[in-house]
């Protein structure tokens, strides 16, 4: 198994062994903490949830802070289930730490929210073509016709129209871990991450590799 939580801290560069530049995301991995076990005779499979980003107490709710004091633990902000079959190697209340999941040159997928655009019209959503710019156009940056006559009188599920862009979960495959920095819980991973500086991600084994 070999799985973090992880919050993107932002971008840098670092030079290869052969001093060439190699663009990484530095994610602040760790140390995660083993919240609940669930296994096929009381849950129907087998995961482990794992909490990271400590808080203060009264910032969790009360289901949260019951579920903490019997583990006896600081309550944790983010919280992750990732299905395994080594549920046996691991107790309740043990910290996982980067080092442990991830080695240099280990091939990860990474999932994480994209940053969120608003309300976009065609142009940026979808990379329509303008209109002309001439005057007496009339047509510059509008949808333009839906191509929905008496029949069938209404606009198909799917069209592509202006609305809501951004904020989907986005997975990126196949990305190197350039270094693990065990001591300050921070992996170096090779090309950019979906989301905003501060957001969450998840690193995981790629499922392909290279």
């Amino acid at each position: 198994m070999s799985f973090m939580i992880g919050k993107k801290v932002g971008m840098t560069q670092v030079f290869d062994q052969e001093g060439k530049i190699v663009p990484v995301t530095v994610v602040e991995a760790g140390p995660m903490t083993v919240v609940q076990k669930k296994t096929v005779g009381t849950d129907g499979y087998n995961a482990l949830k794992f909490g990271f980003w400590p808080i203060k107490e009264k910032a969790a709710s009360k289901p949260d802070k019951g579920h903490f004091e019997k583990l006896g633990k600081a309550p944790l902000k983010y919280m992750k289930e990732y299905r395994t079959e080594q549920v046996d190697e691991y107790e309740l209340g043990d910290t996982v730490s980067v080092a442990q999941m991830f080695n240099d040159g280990d091939i990860v997928d990474v999932s994480g929210i994209s940053k969120g655009k608003g309300f976009q019209g065609n142009i940026r959503r979808w990379g329509f073509s303008r209109g002309r710019e001439t005057h007496g156009s009339h047509f510059h940056r509008s949808p333009g016709s839906l191509s929905a006559n008496s029949s069938p009188s209404r606009v198909f599920k799917g069209k592509k129209l202006p609305g809501h862009m951004g904020v989907d979960r986005i997975t990126v495959q196949n990305l190197e871990v350039v270094k693990v920095d065990a001591d300050k819980n921070v992996l170096l991973i090779k090309g950019a991450l979906p989301g905003p500086k501060g957001g969450i991600c998840t690193v995981e084994t790629a499922i392909k590799t290279k």
